[in-house]
């Protein structure tokens, strides 16, 4: 039954329903800055992409906070972030991905950062899953010194896992702190490369040529996938 009120509830249920839109395209855009905010209501998802891959340079160095990553132990690289083998991995195929600024916390990344890390870290795990006999990715950040964080530069570990590689699977986290610790000092272990640290009795420091080794063969790996 029509009554007076009914133009002036109309109007702000219109009023409502524009406003209720604005807020989801607001939100698209915020939740999706990798599409730019062009992601539109009931479209697929986007996925996020790396910027385009720069060129390879065997004789480039790379900053890692306080520490200089060789440009042979690096094995992806775009615009905005390179993916580097590990100085003494908890798994086969523990890699980091960082951004090529170097910035301390998360919060400190553009959103154009953001999406180029994750991208590269997402290219990265699919490419080593199977090239390491995995069925599964640990994908770890500590954000902070307070999180664990020992390098002051954002940095993604990518891990390859198979079932029961840890006893307990929670025993991974503990072994990425390890291994973050290790960088500090594992630098100048490099020159006793068969020294064993304190930290983890079971891995050893990698010598630079081991190093350089695998990342050449992980090259070749995200070349063909």
């Amino acid at each position: 039954v029509a009554t007076r009120w009914q133009p002036q509830v109309l109007a702000c249920e219109g009023a409502a329903s524009r406003t209720v839109q604005g807020l989801r395209r607001d939100l698209s855009r915020r939740l999706w800055p990798c599409a730019g905010g062009s992601w539109r209501e009931g479209s697929p998802r986007p996925h996020a992409m790396a910027s385009s891959a720069s060129p390879y340079d065997s004789a480039a160095t790379y900053s890692f906070g306080p520490h200089t990553i060789r440009g042979s132990e690096v094995f992806a690289l775009t615009d905005l972030s390179f993916a580097f083998v590990n100085l003494k991995p908890v798994v086969p195929g523990h890699v980091l991905i960082s951004p090529r600024r170097v910035l301390r916390r998360f919060a400190d990344l553009s959103a154009a950062e953001v999406c180029d890390l994750w991208a590269l870290a997402q290219r990265v795990g699919a490419a080593i899953e199977p090239h390491f006999g995995a069925d599964a990715l640990t994908l770890a950040m500590q954000d902070g010194a307070s999180a664990g964080q020992t390098v002051p530069h954002v940095h993604i570990h990518v891990l390859p896992r198979k079932l029961n590689d840890f006893k307990n699977n929670d025993e991974v986290y503990d072994a990425i702190d390890g291994a973050s610790k290790d960088m500090q000092r594992g630098v100048t272990e490099q020159q006793a490369p068969a020294k064993k640290l304190d930290l983890d009795k079971e891995r050893l420091v990698r010598t630079p040529s081991e190093m350089a080794a695998e990342a050449a063969e992980l090259r070749s790996v995200m070349q063909a996938s």
